[in-house]
Order: C-alpha cells, then sequence, then structure tokens
C-alpha cells in the first residue's frame, strides 16, 4: 500500500491508499487545498485541524447543491422522456392510420350524405333553371 504525500493549505500530510489510486487521491487532495486556500484567504494561518474541517464542510455543500442539481435535472429527464413516449405513441398511431388509409387505396365514391346531398342541390338547380326559363318565356 503507497503512502502519498499530499499538500493542504500549505501542509504536507502522507496518506496511505490502495494501489492505483494515486491519481485519486491527488485530485481529492487538490479539491480539499483549493478550499483550504480560499479559508486561509480570509481568516489566515489556523490549526490544521480547524483548517480540514473547514474546507470538508465547504466541500460538503458544493456537493450538496450538485447533488440537488442532478436531481433537478434528472426529473427534468424524466419529465422529457414521458413527452418523448407519447410524441412517439402518437406518431405510431398516425403511422398506422396511414398505412390503413394506404392500404384500403383510393376512395372513388362519396357516402350517401354526400350524395343525397349533392342530388338535392342539383334538383334545386334545375327547378330554379325552370323557373327562370318560365318567366323568360
Amino acid at each position: 500500500m503507497p503512502e502519498v504525500e499530499i499538500q493542504i493549505g500549505g501542509r504536507g500530510f502522507m496518506v496511505a491508499c490502495q494501489d492505483g489510486e494515486e491519481p485519486f487521491l491527488h485530485a481529492a487532495a487538490k479539491m480539499l487545498d483549493t478550499e483550504a486556500a480560499v479559508i486561509l484567504g480570509q481568516i489566515g494561518r489556523m490549526p490544521a485541524d480547524r483548517m480540514l474541517l473547514m474546507a470538508g464542510l465547504m466541500l460538503a455543500d458544493k456537493t450538496a447543491a450538485l447533488e440537488d442539481e442532478i436531481k433537478t435535472l434528472q426529473e427534468k429527464i424524466r419529465a422529457q422522456d414521458k413527452t418523448l413516449a407519447s410524441a412517439e405513441e402518437r406518431l405510431a398511431d398516425r403511422a398506422r392510420r396511414i398505412a390503413e388509409l394506404q392500404d384500403a387505396g383510393p376512395r372513388t365514391e362519396l357516402p350517401d350524405r354526400f350524395t343525397d346531398g349533392l342530388a338535392e342541390l342539383a334538383a334545386r338547380a334545375e327547378a330554379i333553371a325552370e323557373e327562370i326559363e318560365a318567366r323568360r318565356g
């Protein structure tokens, strides 16, 4: 198990880690060091344990905010997934209806209600034409 020296707040610490975890340890130490630098810049020199506690709390606060943001984004993704699924269902339904209409072929005859209506209009037109001819004649 290797021991790695990390720097936090200008102080060196020896930390043991598993083989291969050294890059992760250095990345975590850098994050902690960044927070410690902010604290030391505002407050000045302080005991190592207090500095580490404050830096850890600041990281925890940032982590909590990021977790809240992740939850919000996950909820938005779920809502968008539902909307997408609904749109896909409507699209599939319309595709089925189009396929059914295509399979049925073109309609060459009009429904009875249209033909009955057209016949009535034609009869009225003929009656009007006859009336006009009778008045002229």
